[in-house]
């Protein structure tokens, strides 16, 4: 890496050239470092906002989820066994799957040789269970922190390679050249010297850049999201990188306080949903106004924790995601607040003591119950005998829900969609390598856990591609200056407007305000053509006026300016998919509810906005796409690649392999 200093328009720009950035420091962008590096291409760096943010490191559930080959036992499994199953979860390229699975042990023992704590068994099989769209076993867990272990252990592999990380650096603008066809750089801001303006901004001249930025979990008012993760989609949509299945997200039930699913021993332990006014008064258990009988509502809310996203096709006969509707209608309809009890018995369901009356759930329930030796008590009684780690983890982050109601809402959690990459990851905009949620590697459905799988994959094959096609130095620093000026001077000066915007009353969390809430309530798992139409339509306005409406406290407030400029764009290109998705006649499927005039309401009498039909996988085969450029979303949809069917015979793959005409 060299360091060079260059002027722009009076102002000092420190440029750092090099081979290869990686954006982000989750698990896919440490493993993108740390696989370059083992891969022989060691002239590249990290650049992060902050090593300790972002999703990777900050989320989890009951048991968070790995997804991989079958490692143990005796049941058949298959590289294109499990390739089938992600394929079959709808809208997804056959090519993906295939490199999804047949990476799947290799991205899963690389973990486990770093540290990461998955366990065996004594005779040194990786057991697995169950999960979600998972016809096997493939799934596996090291607890409710399985992505944070893995992104420490990782970390570690990069420190000790010596791998340079910029911490404190906010990209604001993915460099191009001038046809837009390849990236050829980044701009950022240096937020550990946001006060020094010949400091203030830094320029990243690289052959490659792998974009693990994550999730785009700004735009959203109601997230599982940490607070840290905002995600960066917009810039790369700005730089003319295409978008694939944005309309494709999962969305589930969690709290708010702290950030967190409220998927497993949380609902099977049978809590009491209650929903107040703004003030916490007015006491109300909503469910039992909608179920038909007691013992119905409790068997949706328990299975709820392993039905947990919110799905369409679980919401008719009372099943479990009518509880997520019902949530919604009190929190968004309704404006109230909704909790969870975990102190007291569903008193529906319940007698004049209080003690819950299981006699009332189904047999699945019942046993469940039973065999987790948790046939008495109140719902917090349950959750001690069965994951006592679930209560003392809110104890660690200051609720007490022995004591106190949590309150929830429906979440955005992940992004199936994203960015486009082919079968190495790289996209249509070439040397641009989005890798980890980012990319829009998922299709309508996807097993649980599969997207550490993908994160862990992907970013292992743009590092094998980049070591072996694209070793060449960056560009001479008078050609990067020639080729990118009018892009940075574009981006300074709008971050100079912004920075000349101080006064006393900032505007700049307002704004971010706006832009979440108009995404949970138009873009969310309740859809609509014209609350699409209309939420594009003022993301769209907004981003015009944003440097206009934009007035900052401090300088301290210019990265959030950005990361608004970011989420609007990101805002308009997501809810332009929606509309042109419900155009083509596309219904209710995957994690969200789109009205129908002509569908059925979940419930007799019910509010108007629920009325749905289900698709009937009339997209299943095809993937929407989407280019975003001069202000203006084109579409396309396309058919999914069939799984390949290689020429696999032993000798022709080692003779090609030899050759080197397998990385191409």
């Amino acid at each position: 890496m060299k360091k060079t200093e260059i002027e722009f328009n009076n102002i000092r720009i420190d440029i750092y050239s090099l081979n290869t950035i990686v954006v982000g420091s989750g698990a896919a962008g440490f493993n993108a470092a740390d696989r370059l590096y083992n891969f022989g291409q060691q002239d590249i760096a990290i650049v992060t906002e902050g090593i300790n943010m972002g999703t990777s490191r900050n989320t989890g559930s009951d048991k968070q989820t790995y997804y991989k080959l079958t490692l143990a036992g005796g049941e058949p499994d298959s590289v294109l066994e499990m390739a089938k199953t992600l394929y079959d979860g709808g809208s997804m390229d056959g090519d993906i799957a295939l490199v999804e699975a047949a990476l799947s042990a290799q991205s899963f023992y690389h973990l486990v040789d770093i540290g990461v704590p998955f366990p065996h068994n004594s005779f040194g099989e990786y057991v697995g269970y169950k999960t979600d769209h998972d016809p096997r076993q493939r799934a596996t867990s090291a607890g409710p922190l399985t992505s944070k272990f893995m992104t420490e252990k990782l970390q570690k592999q990069v420190e000790q390679k010596g791998i340079e990380i910029f911490a404190g650096y906010q990209v604001i603008g993915i460099l191009t050249d001038q046809n837009e066809e390849k990236a050829i750089g980044l701009l950022a801001l240096n937020l550990n010297h946001l006060e020094d303006i010949n400091k203030r901004y830094a320029l990243f001249n690289c052959t490659n850049i792998i974009y693990a930025t994550g999730g785009p979990a700004g735009m959203y008012a109601t997230s599982v999201y940490p607070g840290s993760q905002t995600g960066a989609s917009g810039l790369a949509f700005e730089a003319g990188v295409m978008g694939k299945n944005l309309t494709e997200s999962q969305y589930g039930i969690a709290s708010i306080k702290f950030r967190w699913n409220l998927s497993g021993t949380y609902q099977q332990v049978l809590p009491r949903y209650i929903s107040t006014d703004q003030e916490g008064n007015d006491e109300q258990e909503f469910l039992e106004e909608y179920f038909e009988d007691p013992g119905t509502m409790l068997d949706a809310v328990f299975l709820k924790g392993y039905q947990w996203p919110f799905d369409p096709k679980k919401v008719n006969n009372f099943g479990s995601s009518l509880i997520d509707i019902l949530v919604y209608n009190e929190t968004v309809i309704k404006g109230r607040r909704v909790w969870l009890d975990f102190t007291t018995n569903p008193s529906w369901a319940s007698n004049e003591e209080g003690q819950l009356d299981f006699s009332l759930v189904n047999e699945e329930t019942y046993q469940y119950l039973e065999s987790s030796n948790a046939i008495f008590g109140t719902p917090i009684d349950r959750l001690a005998q069965m994951n006592q780690p679930a209560i003392d983890l809110y104890l660690d982050n200051g609720i007490d829900i022995n004591k106190e109601y949590l309150e929830i809402a429906v979440c955005a959690q992940h992004n199936n969609g994203g960015l486009e990459g082919n079968h190495w990851w790289e996209s249509n905009l070439h040397n641009f390598f989005p890798v980890g949620e980012v990319n829009g590697s998922h299709g309508v459905y996807r097993p649980g856990g599969s997207a550490l799988n993908s994160g862990q994959v992907g970013s292992t094959r743009a590092a094998q591609y980049i070591a072996a096609v694209y070793q060449q130095e960056p560009l001479k620093i008078a050609d990067f200056i020639q080729r990118s000026t009018e892009q940075v001077e574009d981006k300074i000066d709008l971050g100079e407007s912004f920075a000349q915007s101080i006064e006393n009353d900032s505007t700049v969390l307002d704004i971010r305000a706006e832009i979440g809430e108009r995404m949970s309530k138009n873009g969310a798992h309740i859809r609509s053509l014209d609350s699409a139409k209309q939420a594009a339509t003022a993301a769209k306005e907004d981003l015009t006026s944003l440097a206009t409406r934009t007035k900052l406290s401090s300088i301290k407030e210019l990265p959030l300016a950005f990361h608004n400029y970011d989420m609007l764009i990101t805002q308009y290109v997501y809810l332009s998919a929606i509309q042109n998705y419900i155009e083509e006649g596309g219904k209710s499927r995957g994690s969200y509810l789109v009205y129908d005039q002509a569908g059925l309401l979940p419930i007799d009498n019910f509010v108007e906005e629920f009325r749905f039909s289900l698709d009937k996988e009339n997209f299943a085969d095809k993937i929407q796409r989407v280019i975003y450029q001069d202000g203006q979303c084109s579409f396309k949809w396309d058919q999914v690649k069939e799984i390949p069917n290689d020429d696999n015979w032993f000798e022709n793959v080692w003779n090609k392999y030899m050759k080197g005409e397998i990385i191409k």
